[in-house]
């Protein structure tokens, strides 16, 4: 099996699980309690809070531990909304982020707030100039990803982030593509809140971090106990927070080498695909992009129907974004980036990760290029065969 979609998740990495396994077993200890399991596992989870403060260069205090990148994108603009909301009610973010930040602010439209969401351009950049134009007296929080999850491409977050700070309102980036493949630093984005999500870095899946700056006022989404500092409640995920931890730990280890490697087989990737299937369109930033993203458009085709061929063929790949594979609705990222409903019909993603070699690029430019020209003739004799049925019944 070729696993080409990285973006969706990654493997679980075996240090990882040899680290989470304790507290899997015998070390079972709720993390609030007193007595000496308890202590072990209080142990365990602040561990893992040093070393996520350690990797993002904050204070320990700054990390909340959630459930995962949707519940810190959650946190952070409901938070940021409610706690703000005596000083304004208008945010600004941008029309192709992931759905946990624009459900998430439709949601608050409908209890009152205002959201100004900015258009990207072709390449699916976003300026700073824009989200200037976009502030206004009542403006609380600005949310920009770091990185698109479908098509790779990283917005001007550092320059935002000066512009906003200069003017003393909120600044949210979603993290959760980037981190482990790109430097995330919030005091030097700088950034005031930033969501990361342990199963895209080789840890598990059901849990996440947001990290808060000292000073935001966030009023609590999940209310109950006083775990996460009084900001999050609920009994501690132990194992997925050592998981989270020892992953953080890893991505730091290849945080030199692996970015290159990837982009290596990425611009190898691209380029062959692109000299090899014509009209293979790629969407995104050419170069602003995540080093293992390689997003087309392929003319002429429907994804579903070549994702499944990909499938059979043992190559694991995604028409866009993972939360929305289910859906027959084109990509929200595509259509604004200015690609029509058809085009954006021909989607596909390939997302590299640590495992993959030359070897599965080969794969991919072997099998990829006759299944674009089979499905291409499929599509021109259903047209033919529609055009003759629509003349003899005319």
């Amino acid at each position: 099996m070729v696993y080409l979609d990285h973006a969706a998740t990654t493997r679980l990495d075996p240090e990882v699980l040899e680290a989470m396994l304790p507290f899997l077993g015998d070390s079972y200890g709720n993390a609030s309690s007193l007595y000496s399991l308890g202590r072990e596992a209080r142990r365990a989870v602040e561990h893992a809070r040093e070393v996520a403060a350690a990797f993002f260069g904050v204070r320990p205090k700054e990390i909340l531990f959630t459930s995962g990148g949707s519940e810190s994108d959650n946190l952070a603009l409901r938070g940021v909304a409610w706690g703000q909301r005596h000083r304004g009610d208008h945010i600004v973010t941008t029309q192709i982020e992931h759905h946990a930040v624009l459900n998430t602010c439709a949601a608050l439209e409908k209890q009152g707030f205002t959201v100004t969401y900015l258009a990207p351009d072709r390449q699916g950049r976003v300026t700073p100039s824009q989200v200037e134009a976009a502030l206004t007296e009542r403006t609380v929080l600005i949310s920009v990803m770091h990185a698109n999850n479908e098509v790779g491409t990283l917005q001007p977050i550092a320059e935002i982030g000066a512009l906003v700070r200069e003017r003393g309102i909120f600044f949210h980036t979603d993290a959760v593509q980037s981190v482990g493949l790109l430097p995330v630093r919030p005091r030097e984005i700088p950034a005031d809140l930033v969501s990361l999500s342990a199963h895209k870095i080789y840890g598990p899946k059901g849990v996440g971090a947001l990290y808060v700056r000292t000073g935001v006022r966030l009023a609590p989404q999940i209310t109950g106990g006083d775990q996460e500092f009084n900001r999050r409640a609920g009994t501690e995920n132990v194992p997925g927070i050592v998981g989270l931890g020892r992953a953080l730990e890893l991505a730091h280890q290849h945080a030199e080498a692996e970015p290159a490697r990837l982009q290596a087989l990425r611009d190898r990737l691209i380029g062959e695909l692109q000299a090899r299937v014509p009209e293979a369109v790629l969407t995104g930033h050419p170069t602003e992009r995540l080093p293992g993203n390689a997003s087309f458009i392929f003319r002429g085709i429907e994804g579903e129907p070549l994702l499944l061929n990909l499938d059979m063929r043992g190559i694991c790949a995604s028409s866009g974004s993972a939360c929305a594979s289910g859906s027959v609705e084109p990509s929200h990222v595509l259509l604004a980036m200015g690609y029509t409903h058809a085009e954006a019909h021909g989607a596909l993603r390939l997302t590299l990760g640590r495992e993959n070699t030359d070897a599965d690029v080969d794969a991919v430019l072997t099998v990829l290029p006759e299944l674009v020209a089979s499905l291409r003739g499929l599509t021109r004799s259903a047209e033919t065969e529609r055009a003759t049925v629509g003349m003899n019944a005319g």
